[in-house]
C-alpha cells in the first residue's frame, strides 16, 4: 500500500476525532479568556450548607482523577464504538458550551477557600498547587460534576461493558467521589454541584432517552442509526 493510501486510510478511520479536537481548542480558548476576565467583578455563589462542609484535602486525588476518567472513557469509545462516542461528545459538548455561556453572561465566583491550610501534608500541597493555577471563578454549573455524570452514563450505555460489573461499579464510585471532591476541597459551592446534577439529568434525557441532541443517519430500510 502506498504511503498516500495509508494516510487516506488512517484519515477515514479516525476522522471522527476532528470534531473533538476542534471543540477542545474552542473550549480551552474560551475558558482561558474567562479565567482572565472574571477575576474581580463577579456574583458570589454561596449556600448556607457550604459553611458546614469540612475541608478534606485527600479528595484532591479523585478531583485530579477526573481528567483521566473522562479522557479514558472518551478515547475508549473513540476506538471501540463510534455511535456511543458521538453520543458522549454530544452530551459533553452541549453541557460545556452551556457552562461557557453562563460564565460569560453571569460572571461568578466564591470565597470558600480557607486563607490558611489547616494542615501541612502532601494533599494540602496538591490543593495549594491547584489553587495557584485555578481561580475560584467560573463555577456553575460544575463541569467536574457534569462531565463525571457524562462519563458514567457513557460507560453504563456501552454494550461492550454491559457484563463488566466491576468496571460499571468502579465508574459509579469514581464519579461520586469526584462530585464529592468538588465541595470537600472547596472548588465549588453546593449550588454548583446541584446545577451540574440538574444539567446532567436534563442532558441525559435529551441524549440517551429522547436522542434530541444526537441524531444519527438512519440506514435506508432499517431503524439502526449509522455514524460516519
Amino acid at each position: 500500500m502506498k504511503a498516500s493510501d495509508k494516510i487516506k486510510d488512517i484519515f477515514q478511520r479516525y476522522k471522527h476525532g476532528i470534531p473533538l479536537l476542534a471543540y477542545m481548542v474552542f473550549y480551552l480558548s474560551w475558558f482561558a479568556w474567562l479565567e482572565r476576565a472574571n477575576t474581580k467583578n463577579f456574583q458570589e455563589i454561596h449556600m448556607p450548607i457550604d459553611d458546614y462542609i469540612p475541608f478534606c484535602e485527600v479528595f484532591v486525588i479523585p478531583y485530579f482523577l477526573w481528567f483521566a476518567y473522562v479522557s479514558v472513557v472518551v478515547l475508549f469509545l473513540f476506538f471501540r464504538n463510534k455511535q456511543d462516542y458521538y453520543k458522549a461528545c454530544a452530551f459533553l459538548f452541549t453541557g460545556m458550551t452551556i457552562f461557557l455561556v453562563v460564565s460569560t453572561l453571569w460572571p461568578n465566583g466564591h470565597y470558600l477557600r480557607p486563607a490558611v491550610m489547616p494542615r501541612d501534608n502532601i494533599f494540602t500541597d496538591m490543593v495549594a498547587a491547584l489553587w495557584r493555577t485555578d481561580t475560584p471563578t467560573n463555577l456553575w454549573p460544575s463541569i467536574h460534576v457534569f462531565n463525571s455524570m457524562g462519563a458514567h452514563f457513557a460507560v453504563m450505555h456501552n454494550k461492550e461493558l454491559a457484563d463488566k460489573r466491576y468496571i460499571r461499579i468502579g465508574s459509579f464510585l469514581l464519579a461520586v467521589s469526584i462530585i464529592l471532591s468538588t465541595v470537600f476541597i472547596k472548588q465549588h459551592s453546593m449550588f454548583d454541584v446541584i446545577t451540574g446534577l440538574v444539567m446532567g439529568g436534563v442532558l441525559y434525557v435529551c441524549v440517551y432517552r429522547r436522542e434530541l441532541v444526537f441524531v444519527g443517519r438512519t440506514q435506508r430500510g432499517k431503524g439502526t442509526p449509522q455514524i460516519g
